[in-house]
């Protein structure tokens, strides 16, 4: 499957990252953005999209225009043995009692953790990247705690690695969805790998609507490592299913756009509990009052 970059620059922090939230308007949106100041001394930021189908380079160019950027550089990326990459490259992670791991490091598992298999193939949200990882530490605080019950609902699933985590410790029902369908193909070949397949009901869905994640409404814990605006977007409905007392754990996000989530989640009736930063990524912990 072809992937594709847009990159552009334009001087000044606050324009730049006024840009990299508008790229996430896009249709077809970006599976990530990334807003950095050059290292070169000529005070230019640079604004980057990853898309997995071909962007619109019209709305790239009115976008430019109206930000006053360079125009976009659009890059279809080089295909790449991605397994073998993984393999090459990816080490376990260890996240509070969770260590996640290919089956290439399986001798690698530590006495006492809770285990997690992500195969290679698989490997996008396997806990490197420190929007999964500031989730697992954040799970593993609560269910140290106490604060992590169940029902669970995973929103954005991706490798299902969040509705593994919470499954592999908590008693009671776990939810995991995805917008995207080979997403869910992905979590459900995870899920059989560790043997979790009758622990967790994977569905295909935009939203809460799907009658599945309804049917075990109110959740008592909601774990959503997405990007921004479909966070704020759903703030009402995460807000909505679950029961009073409840929380959210929300990521996703780059520092500078903590802020705006947690607003959304108050005005929705959540306060914020705990906020989590690792590598310049935010996550944060809601609570239903």
């Amino acid at each position: 499957m072809p992937t594709y970059t847009a990159l552009t620059t334009l001087p000044g922090q606050d324009q730049a990252e006024a840009l990299g939230d508008a790229m996430e308007r896009l249709d077809p949106e970006p599976t990530g953005v990334g807003v950095f100041e050059m290292e070169d001394g000529s005070g230019l930021w640079e604004i980057g999209g990853y898309f997995t189908e071909e962007p619109d380079e019209t709305g790239l160019a009115l976008l430019a225009a109206a930000f006053g950027a360079k125009p976009f550089a659009v890059s279809e990326l080089p295909q790449t043995d991605w397994v073998a990459k993984v393999r090459r490259e990816l080490t376990p992670v260890k996240g509070g009692r969770f260590f996640v791991y290919g089956s290439h490091d399986a001798d690698q598992v530590p006495e006492g953790s809770e285990p997690l298999l992500i195969e290679a193939a698989m490997a996008f949200g396997t806990g490197h990247h420190g929007t999964t990882l500031g989730c697992l530490e954040t799970l593993d605080a609560m269910i140290e705690d106490g604060t992590a019950r169940t029902p669970v609902l995973d929103v954005g699933c991706g490798t299902a690695v969040l509705a593994m985590a919470a499954a592999r410790v908590l008693e009671g029902p776990v939810v995991a969805s995805d917008i995207d369908e080979v997403a869910v193909e992905v979590a459900k070949a995870n899920l059989a790998a560790n043997g979790l397949s009758e622990r967790v009901t994977c569905v295909e869905a935009a939203g809460l609507g799907h009658p599945d994640i309804a049917a075990h409404a109110p959740y008592r814990l909601v774990l959503a490592n997405i990007l921004k605006a479909p966070l704020i977007d759903l703030a009402p409905d995460i807000a909505g299913a679950l029961d009073t007392g409840g929380h959210a754990v929300l990521s996703g996000l780059l520092l500078r756009q903590a802020d705006e989530v947690i607003d959304a989640y108050h005005a929705a009736g959540m306060q914020l509990r705990s906020r989590r930063e690792i590598s310049g990524w935010a996550t944060l912990c809601l609570e239903k009052v």
